[in-house]
């Protein structure tokens, strides 16, 4: 069974854990996008890519806050100036890159927690397998037994034959004084049984 205090105190650890999980990520992100900005200013068809990326997302998010206003998404957008548009991109594609690397680390959480679940459910099936193997086992043992005292049962309710005792010959001679004196001997127990 789980600790009802540890688990208050992983679920206390997780909110500070992930504020720095993402403070950590936006620090991570800075350096990229000052990167991506000095790639832009060298090389002119990269500046020309992520000013068309800039200018796209604008004009997305432009549309987007007319509609959500309620104000008319028809009317013409002014493109950014290219400077605006480099600061622009290179924001864009920095938080891009940092939720590309949550999305990454929770699709591997998500992946590692349901790995070892199924690791669970299988050791969990494993000791149902064995459970149940037991059970059988012992299902066959009280059925055996069964059969065993049915066996006796029957045996001990068929009647038993008594062999009627033999009678013994007469004696002969003064064998039958003997007889006598010993018959008038022997303790009264005994003479009540014959």
């Amino acid at each position: 069974m789980s600790n009802p205090n540890k688990t208050l105190l992983q679920q206390s650890m997780v909110l500070p854990l992930l504020k720095l999980g993402t403070l950590a990520l936006r620090t991570i992100c800075k350096p990229i996008a000052n990167r991506l900005k000095k790639e832009a200013g060298v090389n002119p068809g990269f500046r020309q890519f992520i000013v068309n990326i800039a200018q796209a997302n604008h004009r997305f998010t432009t549309k987007l806050q007319r509609r959500a206003s309620g104000r008319i998404t028809d009317a013409v957008i002014r493109p950014l100036n290219e400077e605006r548009a480099v600061q622009a991109a290179a924001d864009l594609l920095g938080e891009l890159f940092a939720f590309t690397v949550a999305g990454a680390a929770l699709v591997y959480e998500v992946q590692r927690n349901a790995r070892g679940e199924a690791r669970k459910e299988e050791k969990r099936q494993q000791e149902l397998a064995v459970f149940r193997r037991r059970h059988e086992k012992m299902e066959n043992e009280i059925e055996e037994m069964k059969q065993i005292c049915r066996a006796f049962h029957e045996e001990l309710s068929k009647p038993i034959e008594v062999p009627k005792p033999k009678e013994l010959p007469k004696p002969r001679g003064l064998a039958w004084l003997y007889n006598f004196m010993c018959y008038q001997s022997a303790p009264k127990e005994i003479q009540q049984e014959s």
